[in-house]
């Protein structure tokens, strides 16, 4: 039977995005005696968690009109929505331009080049400074014409395809039996859409940020300011800002994970679950973990597994490279408990 044009036109590269499948972390879990599943976003298209939120964003802007044939879009990103914005372009024709902080990974730089996006590294500066990655992108977006600024930090399509995809398909994976969702905020869409349709299901889910040191989400659901400590290599997640995506989410409390405890869970998963993740999702597992030891016996938590570790082979997985950091890539211990 010939598939129709209408049915062809659902199965490409856009429809291929989602559905991504529920993995039981049998180690982890062993190890607190609490279930643990990850959302496994890195076998997305584009390899992340990003996929969807450029999705989003560009079927979003294509339905009102403010993305049309021909445009180029503009954005500023830590490495993976560009990836996916520039995947996704060229599926639908349209030009990429992203601007980058220069201390991201070489491979997310040789991903952006390989798939023809104009990439502009910039230097490393705070929000403030008019530098900044994310003001680059938006004064070169209203400056030229046939441009679209896709703002993923502000632009909620972000955090409303999360609410109406990611969070339904954690709730059907799981048949509802969720004690807690986990996850870093770097936009906070796919934190504030998956807590907001988790919560709209079963109020009692605990929704918990997982924030890096050097970012202000920890003090911010704990007492309201946006204070912080120290830094941290991990990339695409946490922020000093509460954005759009971020504003209003149904956060019940906080974790911080420092740089150890993720490199740690890192080469765990690496070498017990069989998993090569980056360093969010080692992350993301790492809170998940000290959560869920916290919880009554038969709970289970549910985290987001945002990308795999290929984009970090020269940094995570390169025992030199952490050692200049002053980590070291050992996992003979639980200390992410």
């Amino acid at each position: 039977m010939v598939a129709t044009a209408d049915a062809r036109e659902n199965r490409d590269l856009f429809a291929a995005i989602g559905n991504t499948p529920l993995i039981y972390l049998r180690k982890v879990s062993k190890a607190i005696g609490r279930t643990i599943l990850g959302k496994a976003e890195f076998v997305n298209p584009g390899g992340s968690v990003k996929d969807r939120t450029a999705k989003f964003i560009i079927e979003d802007a294509e339905k009102k009109g403010a993305l049309q044939p021909g445009n180029a879009i503009v954005e500023g990103t830590a490495g993976n929505t560009g990836i996916a914005l520039a995947m996704l372009g060229n599926a639908r024709g349209y030009h990429c331009i992203i601007f980058v902080p220069d201390d991201q990974s070489p491979e997310k730089f040789a991903l952006l080049k390989a798939y023809g996006a104009d990439v502009r590294p910039v230097p490393v500066v705070s929000f403030a400074d008019e530098r900044n990655y994310y003001h680059q992108a938006r004064r070169l977006a209203a400056s030229t014409p046939k441009t679209f600024w896709a703002d993923q930090f502000n632009n909620i399509a972000n955090r409303r395809g999360h609410y109406t995809t990611t969070g339904p398909e954690i709730w059907e994976a799981a048949g509802g039996y969720l004690t807690a969702f986990v996850a870093a905020a770097g936009t906070g869409g796919t934190f504030a859409g998956v807590s907001a349709a988790l919560k709209e299901r079963k109020p009692s889910i605990r929704c918990v940020v997982a924030d890096p040191m050097g970012s202000s989400l920890y003090r911010y659901i704990k007492d309201g300011t946006l204070d912080f400590e120290g830094d941290s290599i991990v990339e695409g997640i946490g922020i000093k800002r509460v954005t759009e995506n971020f504003a209003g989410a149904p956060a019940d409390d906080a974790v911080r994970v420092d740089d150890a405890t993720m490199v740690e869970m890192a080469f765990f998963l690496l070498r017990e679950e069989g998993l090569l993740l980056g360093g969010s999702a080692a992350l993301n597992v790492a809170a998940a973990a000290r959560v869920g030891a916290r919880l009554p016996p038969g709970s289970t938590v549910v985290t987001i597994l945002c990308d795999g570790g290929g984009r970090s082979l020269s940094r995570l997985y390169n025992p030199q490279w952490l050692a200049e950091k002053g980590l070291s890539p050992r996992c003979d211990g639980l200390s992410f408990l």
